[in-house]
């Protein structure tokens, strides 16, 4: 036993924990939990705790069901919301098959393949994420049919006495006490519509911290009487919430983005892991942007990025080189600013990733900055200067996914089939629905 199994052990015991949460997410990205009696937990370090795979979204066929989940004792956290009454902690598990290999089709584990990859390359990468979501007075639908913000507040905006400060402070501090790290926290565009970005971390700790702040974004607006929705676009006419992250590699403790003298201080590594993000993005739309209503955000306006493109210091643009600050090389990062606050963390890390460095391997070349605000050239111009269109439907996404080696090779055969599977499905599902539009506007008169 290790020294980390065996401080989870001795604070279970001190703090008198009554019930440990092992926690893991299926393929597209919805945490699962057990909860496990603490004398049960040094056996599940030992030996895994079986459960049954087949029940969980793309896990495994019913023919090789059984499964074990691996606690990772290094994610274990005492969860504030529980209370002090019937203390509850977690861990994040790693999930095994039953000769205790890692199972090719866990989402964590097809993020560690990138990561290792990204190692023998000699990179370790860290990722900073701001995520967006929306504040709402219940899960109910309004008199008008659609959802009800908990505030009428703008972007950057100080609402006296309003829900969401409230609610932004509580979070942040329990945020904290899970030994997640905040940036900062804001109201966005939106009526009820909110911003929290994470420190930067190592991408795996992201992914997991990620799901950690949905849970508490959650929790604490049950407690608060409201509803928190990381919905891609629940409003026709405001703002979707995306998930920009930054990313950044680094060779030791040398940042291998930053090149001082070079154009915008971009290594030569930074412009080919740029240049691969920009080439396989319509490969991976589907994983980042994995919803139909994924597509309403990007093609909805409100700076979301609807076109292959980069630029320096550009919010138009798909990737971001944030300006450079004299001094700080250490903080020379890009931001891909496509994917949505919904999506499957350790998924989209993996592709996001591996598309970069597929790009460093290939040593592609990067095309011209942007200088415009893409949103605002005629189609024309846009076709002129290159930027071509992502893709504007979860179908269109769904299509050339299906035929990108890359995004197989990265997510492993058993991920790549089932998600597509699940993906069509969805499409289908959605192509048959009649929409509220269709009635309003088609009823009346035909």
């Amino acid at each position: 036993m290790n020294r980390q199994q065996e401080f989870v052990l001795r604070t279970i015991e001190e703090r008198d924990v009554r019930f440990v949460r092992l926690w893991f997410t299926d393929v597209v990205g919805s945490l699962k939990s057990v909860a496990l009696a603490p004398a049960e937990v040094e056996g599940a370090f030992d030996e895994g705790l079986g459960f049954d795979g087949s029940s969980i979204e793309g896990l495994a066929r019913v023919s090789e069901s059984d499964m074990l989940l691996q606690p990772d004792p290094s994610t274990f956290q005492i969860l504030p919301w529980r209370g002090e009454t019937e203390p509850t902690s977690r861990m994040f598990c790693d999930i095994l098959t039953p000769d205790g290999e890692p199972s090719p089709a866990d989402p964590r584990n097809v993020l560690k393949r990138t990561l290792a990859k990204a190692a023998e390359m000699g990179f370790t990468c860290y990722t900073h994420p701001e995520i967006e979501f929306y504040l709402l007075e219940s899960d109910r639908l309004g008199a008008d049919g659609g959802p009800v913000p908990i505030d009428q507040g703008g972007y950057f905006d100080h609402v006296p006495g309003g829900v969401a400060q409230d609610f932004r402070r509580t979070v942040v501090n329990m945020l904290e006490s899970v030994g997640i790290s905040v940036e900062f926290s804001h109201h966005e565009g939106g009526p009820g519509q909110n911003e929290i970005d994470l420190r930067y971390a190592d991408a795996l700790q992201t992914a997991d911290n990620i799901m950690t702040f949905r849970t508490v974004v959650k929790e604490v607006a049950i407690q608060q009487g409201a509803y928190a929705t990381f919905m891609p676009k629940p409003f026709t006419q405001h703002p979707g919430s995306g998930m920009h992250t930054h990313f950044s590699l680094f060779e030791g403790d040398t940042n291998a983005f930053h090149e001082p003298g070079a154009q915008f201080q971009l290594s030569k590594t930074a412009r080919h892991f740029i240049a691969g993000l920009l080439r396989h993005a319509n490969e991976f739309t589907a994983v980042t942007n994995q919803f139909v209503n994924s597509y309403k955000r990007l093609w909805g306006g409100g700076e979301a990025p609807s076109y292959l493109s980069w630029g320096h210091n550009n919010r138009s643009a798909l990737v971001r080189v944030p300006l450079y600050k004299p001094g700080k090389g250490q903080s020379a990062r890009v931001e891909y600013r496509g994917i949505d606050s919904a999506t499957n963390p350790y998924l989209s890390y993996a592709v996001l990733l591996g598309a970069g460095l597929k790009g460093i391997e290939e040593e592609y070349e990067l095309p011209e900055a942007a200088e415009d605000d893409i949103a605002s050239l005629t189609s024309a111009e846009r076709r002129v200067l290159g930027h071509s269109p992502l893709p504007s439907s979860l179908h269109d996404a769904i299509s050339m996914m299906e035929d990108s080696e890359l995004m197989a090779q990265i997510l492993g055969e058993q991920v790549f089939e089932y998600f597509l599977r699940n993906k069509r499905q969805e499409w289908n599902e959605y192509r048959l629905e009649v929409t509220p539009y269709e009635l309003h506007r088609n009823l009346g008169i035909l």
